[in-house]
């Protein structure tokens, strides 16, 4: 496979895995900008079309659930053309103890996206360090919500 296919990263939690799903289980969570924002999401067919305040526009297809250990999306490349290519994004969420989890991302499918060599490149170096800031947002959102629970 490509080394410029496929993203993992992964991180520590203090939230129950129940909380944990809540989140990520949405489509398009990750879709961000130094805060977690609700975003308005309409149904179109089999996508989730994610509106954000920020960003715009982002068609997301859910392609499993399975509460409250894995779900995966397809972050499709072109909203208005779902079938084109598009990036699996997958969550697994591995509880380490009751009140934590190991949170780990995996997206794939750079290599067959549209597009040269160099812009593939550069999706994936963006996505890179996009997850690296959308898991530490996700830590801090969740255990923020833990500390106002508590």
């Amino acid at each position: 496979m490509d080394q410029l296919d496929k993203i993992e990263k992964q991180i520590e939690i203090d939230a129950p895995a129940s909380r944990v799903w809540t989140l990520i289980s949405e489509p398009g969570w990750f879709i961000n900008d130094n805060q977690i924002v609700e975003h308005r999401i309409e149904r179109d067919g089999d996508l989730d079309i994610v509106h954000d305040p920020v960003h715009g526009a982002f068609a997301i297809e859910t392609v499993a659930l399975d509460a409250p250990r894995y779900a995966a999306f397809r972050w499709v490349a072109d909203p208005a053309a779902p079938e084109t290519a598009s990036t699996l994004v997958e969550f697994f969420v591995e509880e380490t103890s009751p009140g934590a989890v190991l949170l780990r991302v995996v997206e794939s499918g750079f290599a067959s996206l549209p597009g040269t060599a160099a812009e593939r490149r550069k999706q994936f170096d963006g996505n890179t360090e996009g997850w690296n800031l959308e898991l530490a947002l996700a830590k801090r959102h969740l255990e923020g919500v833990a500390a106002r629970e508590g």
